[in-house]
């Protein structure tokens, strides 16, 4: 959290408040309470570095054993009969990047004349490919993208739209996931115990979208008292009370978002969605190449599953091992080879690291065109003073 409270700082400096925000105190408090952290290591916080990255080679090696356990001569053969198909892979991949980009936009309550397509463009492509490596990394990552942002949008409207976005996407993809796991009790091949916790697990996550969909009606804060309850405990008291602020805020914000803009609303939603039909549409893509003879319908089966394992391995930095793990296990469900659920999970690991690559390297041609302009800018204002001497 210290990392993510720097980035916050070096974004309240470099974005002036040209506009004047709708709840500029409230957004103030929220602002103070989150310089609050420690930026400095602390031994709790070098342990949990420590452990994330323990973790991650322990999921590098679960990938290399996966690989060759496997066979890798045979995973080479699927990535060959991928072939040219890959080329498609990375243009969905680019297209789901341009909707999330347009989701995102959608969900600010302000005027983005100013904030170039472009510029919003690489923010997503830097804050997706930070956020793949696990719940850290998502909060790293958000905060990257608010202060990639530049001049162009106050920092309280960032904040409110990266809160807006994140829960209707969150809530997209649940509705992915109870219908992917709906279908494959239906049509699938699934033993009976398998059946039985597929049958809890959509029970749990048909309840969380029915309770969202009520609370975003009605405007509960149900995120809000929860975290409150759970500040309850003598050993969270003190690490939620300094959260809370923004828990509330942002829940406030995408709760009152509806009433206040319905169209972009239904216009983030729809992004959203679309966003995963495309990874659908990845997937299906895939292993029609690599010969599974799997239909649109199977493709969204094991989208669904597969954001179940990305549920599972959000505490695993990158999620190295696990997802791999996890497709091959979907894949045997399914009766085809686990090395075909391999191979799609390296394939769809391959286009993240594209599109991350993409983002980064214009990230460094936008910061070396903008760095004669703030050098100009600061010599200007240095010089500014001696012409009233």
């Amino acid at each position: 959290m210290g990392a993510v409270n720097s980035i916050t700082e070096c974004a309240l400096m470099e974005i002036p408040q040209t506009h004047k925000p709708k709840n500029a105190g409230r957004w103030r408090n929220i602002l103070k309470h989150a310089r609050k952290g420690v930026t400095t290591p602390t031994p709790q916080s070098l342990i949990q570095i420590s452990l994330r990255f323990v973790a991650a080679l322990l999921g590098f090696g679960l990938l290399a054993y996966l690989v060759f356990r496997s066979g890798p001569g045979a995973v080479w053969r699927q990535l060959h009969a991928v072939g040219w198909g890959f080329a498609l892979v990375i243009l969905l991949g680019g297209l789901s990047q341009l909707a999330k980009t347009c989701a995102w936009r959608q969900a600010f309550t302000c005027d983005i004349s100013g904030l170039s397509w472009s510029r919003s463009f690489v923010a997503q492509l830097i804050s997706d490919g930070i956020g793949q490596f696990g719940v850290a990394g998502k909060v790293v990552g958000e905060g990257t993208r608010i202060s990639l942002l530049g001049r162009a949008v106050p920092i309280s409207n960032a904040l409110s739209a990266g809160a807006i976005d994140g829960g209707l996407h969150t809530f997209s993809a649940l509705v992915v996931t109870v219908l992917g796991i709906s279908a494959i009790l239906m049509i699938g091949p699934v033993s009976v115990r398998w059946r039985v916790y597929a049958a809890l697990l959509i029970a749990v996550l048909v309840s969380v979208v029915i309770l969202a969909a009520v609370a975003l009606r009605n405007r509960w804060q149900l995120v809000g008292n929860a975290t409150r309850a759970i500040g309850r405990l003598p050993r969270l008291h003190g690490w939620v009370r300094d959260k809370q602020p923004i828990v509330d805020s942002a829940e406030d914000n995408l709760l009152s978002f509806r009433d206040e803009a319905p169209a972009a609303f239904w216009a983030t939603l729809i992004f959203n969605l679309l966003w995963h039909m495309l990874a659908v549409l990845e997937v299906y893509i895939i292993l029609r190449f690599m010969g599974a003879g799997f239909s649109v319908g199977g493709a969204f089966i094991v989208e669904g599953l597969t954001k179940v394992i990305n549920l599972v391995g959000a505490l695993n930095p990158g999620n190295f091992g696990t997802y791999e793990g996890g497709s091959m296990l979907i894949a045997k469900m399914f009766g085809v080879t686990s090395t075909t659920g391999l191979t799609l999970a390296l394939c769809r690991r391959a286009r993240t690291v594209f599109w991350a690559g993409i983002g980064a390297m214009c990230m460094i041609v936008m910061k070396k065109a903008e760095a004669p302009k703030t050098i100009a800018a600061t010599l200007d204002a240095a010089v500014e003073p001696s012409h009233g001497e």
